[in-house]
């Protein structure tokens, strides 16, 4: 099995550009000696690697091991299932079956078998038909569809139990030995395999979910050296040698203690979630385990799969419920992505909301927390303050009655149930706006839209991907007063962000000076008159900035909309004439293809250069918003964004995460900081990729030029005719030249409606 290996060693080699930096010998084990760790030992929690760094990589190869001694605590375990072949070679591979993780149904076309497993008839290609040397060819793949298989076909071939512990080297081995009694059917003894290997491979742990197992090795192993776990399958399904279920076996841990040392437990036993995946409280299970003197490890851990909303998609936040409650923490954590619980034992653990920061990094919402909230929603706004955040944010839109209020976008289908209201027939085309249709703010009077029904965004619905839908209509929209008025009343704040767009738009079409009822009620609210509180407005146009330019208690804050790889120099000294500091686009600073970061561009200390600080948007804390060298983990995003780029805030819809992160104290070891905390590399996992599986090259972002950034004076506000009541029994909308919308009756067709409410459910 290791003739091949040219490529392969190629491929770990390549890794170690994966992170900047030195990569630190900090353990997780014993780096928070002043901690009160609630483990068995009073020890920190042990991050298990399931596979290696199988989030990434193809379970059990050589590179996701590999990759997981570059990114993770150095006292990590590595994680192999075991298989064994016709000829009782133990493999690591992550099933009993070899068609879903390899090649193996396209080598061996015609050799597909059934065999009972547990009772089940089940059709695949098992190991116990060919020999090793049948396996050599064999490649392989990534077995989790979701995840990316630009990697597959790289020949990552099956490794041996011996293989791995010889090149990998791994810290700690952990062998999972899940289907003894399959193998004893066929005449292969897993017990005899593991009592060989153990001869000359260190092997820490040793688990398996039939007892029959466990009981068979008990005596020859002391829990010194090896310690023997106790695997805890569905509650509902039946252990083989006892004949009980294991939710049955979990009342019985007395009698568990007899042949194990520990007990490995899906993550739902200990913290159960409901219907709707919301937590329940936490159960007894590990205080119960420990009493007995048992070692609790939780399984079923990975950042690229929905987890309980109580996280907000965080990673990092449901590793901490397990480690850190204040109520007990398990021994250890088996995960697809060790690097996420390095990061949450060693930097994150038991730091306190009021830990000091140690990044000098603005945390600036989006719409308030608004992946928690519906946007711009007095709750949104809450949320975001009790976060942690330094700026909440107002983009502020005018009603038909000249009250301006926030909320995420002019047009109200966006953010309410307009579409589904009695305001369904005011519908207009603006192309100067945006494309389509929409029921747009200033048709409605400020009480008509406080009748409107809030929704929470979820831009990634066609992942189906929700945001916490207990409260997906919660909460009331907000006037500027009332917005500014919260702002002064939190201590904790370090300013406002107000947004400003379509000020040309509204003055010449709909009689409205946005800019000038910004100003008026900053002043009525008494912005103009303190310093505690920093007053940021933002617009990407010029027009708008340069009328404000004469306040100069305000930082004025230039939004560059479209993605750029860089900026001419009298571009960045036209934009210091109107703005203090720029907001850019993740990819201006990180350009992706396919989801894969192709480069880092040099636009933030460009701009920085000028004395301009870069605030970063949108930051998200879903998976799927992520580029795959994160490793769907928001943390290590916003990590790489600071540490790497050098931004100066970031502007995010889950300000919790960034808050968090500033607090982290891991950033403050200097050349010691660990390799779970460096930035990831720009592009480093593109020479990685299957050379045929690599995405087409794409034209470089443009260069932002004079052109781009100037505009024409802000007009006059222009006076309008009154119109009509915007109720039911509202005239005909009309487009921009005056002509009535035509339509099927004057509402949104069926089908654009049927969308809209898909998207807003």
């Amino acid at each position: 099995m290791c003739n091949t290996r040219a490529l392969g060693l190629l491929l770990v080699s390549a890794l170690v550009v994966l992170h900047c930096g030195v990569i630190a010998q900090v353990s997780a084990q014993g780096s928070n000696a002043t901690s009160r760790w609630q483990t068995l030992t009073g020890d920190p929690p042990f991050v298990v690697a399931r596979g290696g760094f199988s989030g990434i990589f193809p379970d059990s190869s050589s590179v996701a091991y590999s990759l997981t001694l570059i990114t993770s605590a150095p006292s990590v375990i590595l994680w192999c299932d075991v298989q064994l072949t016709k000829d009782e070679a133990g493999i690591c591979f992550p099933d009993l079956k070899l068609d879903n993780a390899s090649n193996i149904a396209q080598v061996f076309k015609t050799q597909q078998k059934n065999y009972l497993v547990n009772g089940v008839p089940t059709p695949g290609w098992f190991s116990i038909d060919y020999t090793l040397n049948d396996l050599s060819n064999i490649i392989l793949n990534q077995g989790v569809y979701s995840r990316t298989d630009k990697f597959d076909g790289n020949v990552f071939q099956i490794l041996t139990v011996q293989d791995m512990a010889r090149q990998i080297k791994p810290p700690g081995l952990w062998l999972n030995i899940q289907h003894d009694a399959f193998y004893a059917q066929h005449n292969l003894s897993m017990r005899s395999f593991v009592l060989s290997v153990s001869r000359s491979v260190v092997v820490n742990y040793i688990s398996s979910p039939e007892v029959n197992f466990l009981r068979s090795i008990a005596a020859r192993f002391r829990p010194s050296m090896t310690k023997l776990v106790f695997r805890f399958l569905g509650k509902s399904e039946i252990e083989p040698t006892t004949n009980q279920t294991y939710g049955s076996l979990l009342k019985n841990l007395t009698f568990i203690k007899t042949f194990a040392s520990g007990i490995l437990v899906p993550k739902d036993y200990i913290w159960p979630v409901d219907e709707s995946l919301y937590l329940l409280p936490h159960t007894t299970i590990v205080l119960d385990a420990h009493k007995e003197r048992l070692e609790v490890f939780a399984s079923n851990f990975a950042n690229d799969i929905p987890i309980s909303f109580n996280y907000s998609y965080d990673p990092l936040a449901e590793y901490l419920s397990f480690i850190d409650n204040g109520d007990f923490s398990v021994d250890g954590v088996l995960s697809d992505f060790p690097l996420t619980p390095s990061a949450a034992v060693d930097c994150f653990a038991h730091l306190g909301k009021n830990a000091s920061k140690s990044a000098n990094l603005s945390v600036i919402s989006k719409n308030g927390a608004s992946g928690d909230y519906p946007s711009c929603t007095n709750l949104a706004y809450q949320k975001a303050i009790s976060d942690g955040v330094d700026f909440i944010d107002c983009p502020v839109q005018m009603s038909k009655d000249g009250v301006p209020f926030c909320l995420s976008f002019i047009n109200l289908i966006n953010s309410t149930n307009a579409a589904q209201s009695k305001f369904n027939n005011i519908t207009t085309t603006i192309p100067s706006i945006m494309a389509g249709s929409g029921i747009f703010s200033f048709s409605l009077t400020w009480d008509e839209i406080q009748t409107l029904i809030p929704q929470i965004s979820n831009p990634f619905f066609k992942f189906k991907l929700f945001r916490n839908p207990n409260n997906k209509h919660a909460g009331k929209f907000m006037k500027l007063s009332d917005f500014l008025e919260m702002a002064k009343n939190a201590s904790s704040l370090s300013g406002v962000l107000i947004s400003i767009e379509n000020a040309v738009y509204l003055a010449e079409k709909q009689g409205m000076g946005v800019t000038d009822s910004v100003i008026e009620a900053l002043g009525n609210a008494g912005y103009n008159n303190q310093t505690a509180l920093k007053v940021m407005i933002q617009s990407t146009d010029s027009s708008v900035l340069m009328k404000l330019r004469e306040k100069n208690n305000y930082e004025l804050v230039y939004k560059v909309e479209k993605k750029i790889r860089d900026a001419l120099n009298q571009t960045i000294v036209d934009i210091k004439k109107f703005a203090d500091s720029v907001v850019l686009s993740k990819e201006s600073v990180y350009p992706q293809n396919s989801a894969f970061i192709t480069s880092a561009t040099d636009i933030v200390q460009r701009l920085q250069s000028f004395k301009l600080p870069v605030y970063v948007e949108t930051f998200r804390n879903e998976f799927v918003s992520q580029a795959w060298d994160f490793f769907s983990d928001p943390t290590v995003e916003i990590n790489s964004y600071y540490v790497g780029a050098g931004i100066d805030g970031v502007i995010t819809e889950f300000p919790m995460t960034a808050a968090r992160y500033r607090r982290n104290r891991c950033l403050k070891r200097g050349d010691n900081t660990p390799p779970y905390m460096n930035p990831v590399q720009p592009g480093g996992l593109l020479p990685l990729i299957t050379p045929d599986y690599l995405p087409p090259a794409e034209a470089p972002n443009p260069i932002l030029t004079e052109a781009n950034v100037t505009e024409p004076s802000l007009p006059p506000v222009t006076p309008v005719p009154s119109t009509s009541p915007s109720n039911g029994s509202a005239a005909p909308a009309t487009l921009p030249n005056g002509q009535p919308k035509v339509a099927t009756g004057i509402f949104l067709s069926t089908m654009a409606m049927f969308l809209i409410t898909l998207l807003l459910l």
